[in-house]
């Protein structure tokens, strides 16, 4: 995410966090940018034109055709292994265990993988990362593990998590699922199951929002306002 700060604060590194507050009436929405100058940190709620590319029954369509994507592509001794990157990657996966469970006599286990120290961005990104456990509730080695995440981007996220269940153990096999391909990859990584493949420009945010989190279902593209306001 590449979002334009306001004039004089252009030498604060930057950084998107996924909190988004609507706009009322006007079809917009705001993303807070927490930015790091030194040892003291500046919050900006930066103004985003919003249009919702996939609604609630469409995401539940799409979670539905990826739980029978995974069914089909895996033969497996009745379990399949998901493991959600978090936050959105988490509640993806329990969506799609409980479809898998639905539509096949295969039960899913479900893991929550946290990444933070494995970000080979880490020293840009966060002054003072915030840790979340990982909780893997099955022992990794030989498995074949499907790990979920809401977008795919660069890749760095992705190359994080293998690195981190691979500290974990040695799966037979690592697959990547993802709702949203938006491509501009830095790394040559490819999902093996995707919700939906978006064409988008480095100016665009894809924002994955889920019931848990975000208090809905929906995918949106959120481009690049004019508009930003600092506050500490």
């Amino acid at each position: 995410m590449h979002a334009r700060l306001p004039a004089g604060q252009a030498d604060i590194k930057r950084k998107a966090t996924l909190t988004f507050k609507p706009v009322r009436d006007t079809g917009k929405a705001c993303i807070k940018i927490s930015c790091a100058r030194g040892h003291s940190r500046v919050y900006f709620w930066k103004v985003m034109e919003e249009k919702v590319i996939l609604d609630s029954d469409n995401m539940s369509r799409t979670l539905r055709r990826l739980a029978h994507e995974i069914i089909e592509q895996n033969d497996c001794d009745g379990t399949i292994y998901l493991v959600g990157i978090k936050r959105r990657g988490v509640p993806i996966a329990e969506a799609l265990k409980e479809n898998i469970e639905k539509f096949s006599d295969i039960r899913a286990e479900l893991g929550e993988l946290d990444i933070t120290l494995y970000r080979d961005d880490l020293t840009e990104r966060y002054t003072e990362p915030k840790l979340n456990e990982s909780v893997i509730p099955f022992d990794v080695n030989g498995k074949n593990i499907i790990m979920v995440d809401d977008v795919l981007f660069t890749g760095r996220t992705a190359r994080a998590g293998m690195d981190a269940l691979v500290a974990l153990g040695r799966p037979s096999k690592i697959q990547l699922l993802v709702m949203v391909d938006r491509g501009h990859r830095e790394l040559p990584i490819r999902a093996n199951y995707v919700g939906k493949n978006v064409p988008t420009s480095r100016s665009e945010f894809v924002a994955v929002r889920v019931l848990p989190i975000d208090g809905k279902e929906e995918i949106a593209i959120l481009k690049d306002g004019d508009e930003a306001k600092a506050y500490s």
